[in-house]
């Protein structure tokens, strides 16, 4: 890939600062992966952290990251869409440039950015669920890579929806390799995708309860069955003190 550098070294106005120091604290987490149901047994119980989601950034970005929101936005606005009701705000964080993009207008976006010649992202790489338990009104989080091919540049989307209702348009229709991304988004996190030509579970069983990815989903408590054994629940098997 070409192009990968944003130009911080250049502006120093660019570089991002530390999440500790900077941008926007959610969550403050105990121990290694925030269980709190029971006797910790990874080691790092002690363990105290502030989950600190990165802030917008200002401009200049750097580099082509200054040249991909020009276009962006200029494509819109011939569109008649607004870039601001679009992009709810540019962050530039590790060298990477995502979009938070409004859910209503995901669809817009993504075929701007895929057809514009400018642009080009031609390629999404998939999307990934994350859930922010802390992120008020906006605790589902889909996250899309996107590539264009014609340039050598790798942009990030981000979208958000609530708990209380998950829903976030497909990208099928423009990038159909997200098919099973989606599903399987769907799957771990309950993400519903508004348009999914066959919004189906794919790895869980159909009949299974919950969003097993999700930080408010049981950690232990769950029987299991393998290949006709029954493999008792984490939490009742030993314990560490």
């Amino acid at each position: 890939m070409t192009g990968n550098n944003n130009g911080a070294e250049q502006n120093g106005n660019a570089v991002p600062a530390p999440r500790d120091t900077g941008g926007e604290a959610i969550r403050v987490r105990k121990g290694m992966f925030g269980a709190n149901n029971g006797g910790d047994t990874s080691g790092y119980g002690g363990l105290i952290r502030t989950i600190t989601l990165p802030g917008a950034a200002s401009r200049p970005y750097g580099g082509w990251f200054d040249e991909v929101a020009d276009e962006l936005e200029g494509a819109l606005e011939e569109q008649d869409l607004l870039p601001e009701h679009a992009i709810e705000r540019t962050v530039v964080d590790r060298d990477e440039l995502t979009f938070h993009i409004a859910r209503e207008h995901l669809v817009q976006v993504a075929r701007t950015l895929r057809d514009d010649p400018a642009l080009r992202f031609e390629l999404c790489t998939g999307v990934s669920g994350v859930h922010f338990l802390g992120d008020k009104g906006r605790e589902l989080h889909a996250v899309y890579h996107l590539r264009s091919l014609t340039h050598g540049r790798i942009i990030r989307l981000e979208v958000s929806a609530p708990d209380s209702d998950p829903h976030i348009p497909s990208l099928v229709e423009v990038y159909p390799t997200n098919d099973w991304h989606e599903r399987e988004a769907y799957d771990f996190f309950g993400i519903v995708f508004d348009g999914h030509p066959a919004l189906t579970r794919i790895m869980m069983p159909d009949d299974w309860q919950g969003f097993p990815q999700r930080k408010d989903y049981p950690l232990g408590g769950i029987a299991v069955e393998y290949k006709g054994a029954q493999i008792p629940a984490p939490d009742q098997r030993r314990s560490y003190s």
